[in-house]
């Protein structure tokens, strides 16, 4: 029989997935045709059906739907020990951060608008006034994320002239995003001075001209050199640009206001420590460190950052009105450094020693269901979680995992089954078993956790 056979008809197809209640008719039609197409040309390319009957594909048809008709879960459970986790949306926000600013979101607001005047205001005036009183800072604003706020420096006070950056900062950011090609698209003109592992004050003075605009440092937050390597400190930068009247710039990328009393940051810079540099403009992501939502945090002296907000990129970056309100209750969690740690679960997850982890990893084993005959094993172990996000690679955070290992089971079967739990647990693979590590999970997730460790032990 030609494998061609086992193909259905549109009628067979809509039938079949009207009785599974998915989506069918004439809504979906060029869905089916386009499945069909694909797999008549995988018929024609392969040597062995991958269906042995017509079911088989009607269920594989039924699947395809499923998945994208299928909401994502809302959320995932993080056991990764990623403090910062990119791909997991790097900070998570705390739920009363988002009860504050509900009735802004649900009506109109003064987002531009003076109460006192009645006239047009000015679009994130709170967050300005924030950024002042945290940070010391002339001036301060923020846009979209920390790349375009970079970007806007650039392209607002160097524009057309040179910029020098040490070749060893010519970083690449994530997402195949390179210092150098912000720097092209920002329209300046890249100056490499020194050379990748070692750069002195000198090597910057002998490359100024009179076309120099700036001298850039930037943090490379995502890797660290060791051994034979040197590099000119901020204040040694922004002190020799101002000897030649240029500006000093630094892209921080992952900063914070908090002075952390604990732990591996315990004596990491704050905001103000860094602009005491004397740099004139900083930049710096604001879910990062500092816990909060996707944004470029600008500070630096006010006649330089009023530029940046007159140009006319700046209205092209700029946050909405949600991103504004979270932002601004966010860094308003700043103000009392001694709550700090219990409003932004970061900077918590950050500090909290490996006696306040156990007490949790103990709590969640307690309630895990294993029979004398189970398959699996769980124990916990020590281990060491990371900051993420690009930010400190070499700090690790001691910590507490519960390992898991199946007798017939891999760990990425094991792995793969928890991503499929009601709650996707993302966990990760070390030594031939799957670790979850309790630094990175939520103080309300662990009942769904042990819910998901307990489905897993069941499921044959």
């Amino acid at each position: 029989m030609s494998h061609f056979r086992m193909l259905p008809s549109i009628t067979e197809a809509d039938a079949f997935l009207k009785s599974r209640s998915l989506p069918a008719g004439l809504e979906v039609r060029k869905q089916v045709d386009a499945f069909l197409a694909q797999a008549r040309q995988t018929l024609a390319l392969a040597q062995e059906a991958p269906w042995l009957s017509k079911q088989e594909v009607l269920e594989t048809l039924a699947d395809e739907f499923v998945q994208t008709s299928t909401r994502a879960p809302d959320r995932v459970i993080n056991a990764t020990g990623v403090v910062v986790h990119t791909n997991l949306g790097r900070a998570p926000l705390a739920a009363e951060l988002f009860q504050s600013v509900q009735n802004r979101l649900c009506a109109y607001s003064p987002l531009e608008f003076d109460l006192k005047s009645g006239e047009r205001g000015e679009r994130g005036e709170r967050v300005q006034s924030l950024l002042r009183a945290l940070s010391g800072a002339e001036a301060g604003t923020a846009v979209n994320n920390n790349a375009a706020a970079v970007f806007l420096m650039l392209r607002a006070l160097a524009a057309g002239k040179e910029v020098l950056v040490s070749r060893g900062e010519l970083v690449e950011i994530g997402g195949s995003f390179r210092i150098p090609d912000i720097l092209r698209e920002a329209g300046v003109t890249l100056v490499e001075v020194g050379t990748t592992n070692r750069t002195r004050l000198s090597d910057y003075e002998q490359a100024i001209t009179e076309n120099t605009a700036a001298l850039l440092k930037v943090n490379p937050s995502n890797y660290e050199m060791r051994g034979f390597t040197a590099e000119v400190t901020l204040p040694e930068l922004a002190h020799l640009a101002h000897q030649h009247n240029l500006t000093a710039l630094y892209d921080w990328g992952s900063g914070s206001f908090y002075r952390f009393a604990q732990g591996p940051l315990l004596g990491h810079p704050t905001a103000t420590q860094v602009l005491d540099s004397g740099v004139d403009v900083i930049a710096f992501s604001g879910d990062k460190l500092l816990g909060g939502v996707q944004a470029g945090l600008i500070l630096g002296r006010e006649t330089l950052v009023q530029q940046l907000r007159k140009h006319p990129l700046y209205r092209a970056l700029r946050l909405d009105k949600g991103a504004l309100a979270l932002l601004e209750e966010t860094l308003a969690a700043y103000l009392d450094p001694t709550h700090v740690p219990e409003r932004i679960p970061t900077v918590r997850m950050l500090e909290e020693s490996k006696d306040e982890i156990r007490t949790r990893a103990e709590y969640t084993l307690a309630r895990l269901k294993l029979s004398q005959d189970s398959c699996f094993t769980c124990e916990l172990r020590e281990t060491e979680s990371l900051a993420g996000g690009g930010a400190l690679p070499e700090l690790t955070l001691p910590s507490l995992a519960l390992v898991l290992k199946h007798t017939e089971q891999s760990a990425q079967q094991l792995q793969t089954r928890l991503r499929g739990a009601a709650v996707p647990v993302i966990a990760r693979i070390q030594d031939e078993c799957v670790w979850l590590d309790f630094r990175t999970v939520l103080p309300g997730e662990f009942a769904d956790l042990a819910d998901a460790l307990n489905a897993l032990c069941l499921q044959k």
